[in-house]
């Protein structure tokens, strides 16, 4: 099918993304593994490659032509990712390598100063490694405790257990946005307006929704949003921490080195202000200025398009999956994102991704970095299936197909 919908021409859009243009095992490349990492249209890859040829130098303080060059490409991208998100300022954008890092950034210097023995960090059952892991070394390091919003059958949050957990010794709401495994989009204005009646700061995990959504950090009202630029078509190696001003400026840094202080001596230092204060050393300025071009390919394609293109393929592929015997989905929210999440009879993932493989289809196996999530749906590893712009009906035809293949091969 060419034309999804009158606003998304889905053959054009396939033509910017070189690496579609490709057979495995002899078959069209299907790519269907777009929520651990999007593929990259021509503009991020050109503005990467023009940078090297043409604009490189180090950034901030060179006074020739192509460090002030680099200095301008830098600093646009972070204004362009302020006004995509809707941040008061570019001020409150930090750069970091991800999603991860700029978790690991708010516990390493937020969460250390404000956190102590006995205060109180909410997670949920859903989140990622990234999100679990940095609050129980900051609990390990402070005699902080942490909370777990417990996940219903459906895979949408017990809202309920939410607000009985919150109470004043409650420091930090800690939840993804979009959930990787289920698809699930949290009620997320919702967390963040009880987290605040109680006092508490909300960071989100912001990965799995800037691709798939609009976001609105001051309609928000959150304290800190991470994301990640090679979710949402760009490079790998970049993203960035939004941070409430207020916040950033009383926070201490975490890192030291160049660029993240305003005066050096032997009898001390003191720094610069938010955001250098948090971006010590040469950045990946290739990665702002390949995100940057992400950016602006969002904003041409429609970023509303976008979300209504998935979710034509999510309904169209759901309705189809749950006619296969054997295939269980999980995750059935009512309000999801482009992710469909299954187990197939007895057969293990790796061995259904394995054959989907074989027949040119890529999706993801394992547990997706939510061992928690599926502990607590009792499997050990489920398959995964993720949209984005350039997903088509076909290759979700083509999905369905291969796996009533692979249930004929593999017995389920």
């Amino acid at each position: 099918m060419s034309t999804l919908t009158a606003d998304l021409d889905i053959d054009a859009i396939r033509a910017e993304f070189p690496v579609l243009d490709q057979e495995v095992g002899g078959h069209p490349l299907a790519y269907l593994d777009s929520a651990a990492s999007s593929q990259k249209p021509t503009a991020v890859i050109d503005a990467i490659s023009n940078y090297y040829r043409h604009n490189h130098a180090n950034v901030h303080r060179g006074v020739h032509h192509l460090s002030q060059t680099a200095t301008v490409a830098f600093e646009n991208a972070r204004k362009a990712l302020a006004s995509f998100l809707n941040a008061p300022t570019d001020r409150d954008i930090v750069f970091t390598r991800g999603t991860t890092e700029a978790i690991n950034l708010v516990a390493n210097t937020w969460g250390q100063a404000n956190i102590g023995s006995g205060d109180e960090i909410i997670v949920s059952h859903m989140e990622h490694h990234s999100n679990i892991v940095p609050w129980q070394m900051l609990c390990q390091r402070t005699g902080a405790i942490l909370k777990v919003i417990p996940v219903l059958d459906d895979g949408t949050l017990d809202m309920d257990a939410y607000a009985a957990l919150l109470n004043d010794r409650t420091k930090l709401v800690g939840v993804v946005h979009v959930s990787n495994s289920l698809g699930t989009v949290n009620p997320v204005a919702d967390i963040i307006r009880l987290a605040h009646d109680v006092g508490a700061v909300v960071l989100l995990d912001g990965a799995q929704a800037t691709p798939h959504t609009r976001v609105d950090v001051t309609a928000l009202d959150v304290d800190f949003y991470a994301l990640s630029a090679h979710k949402m078509y760009g490079p790998t190696g970049i993203g960035a921490l939004y941070g409430r001003s207020s916040l950033l400026e009383s926070m201490p840094p975490w890192e030291g080195g160049g660029d993240m202080i305003k005066n050096v001596s032997f009898d001390g230092t003191t720094y610069a202000p938010p955001p250098a204060k948090f971006e010590a050393g040469t950045p990946n300025i290739a990665g702002t200025v390949g995100l940057h071009a992400a950016i602006d390919w969002m904003n041409r394609v429609g970023v509303d398009a976008i979300a209504a293109h998935e979710h034509r393929l999510l309904t169209y592929g759901t309705e189809l999956l749950s006619e296969i015997p054997a295939l269980r989905i999980l995750g059935t929210a009512p309000n999801k994102a482009g992710v469909i999440t299954f187990t197939f009879g007895d057969a293990h993932p790796h061995d259904v991704g394995t054959l989907l493989n074989e027949m040119g289809i890529a999706i993801r196996t394992g547990h997706h970095c939510t061992e928690p999530l599926w502990a607590r749906f009792g499997v050990p590893a489920t398959a995964r299936a993720s949209f984005a712009a350039y997903s088509t009906l076909d290759e979700v035809d083509r999905l369905a197909a291969g796996l009533r293949k692979a249930g004929r091969m593999l017995g389920a």
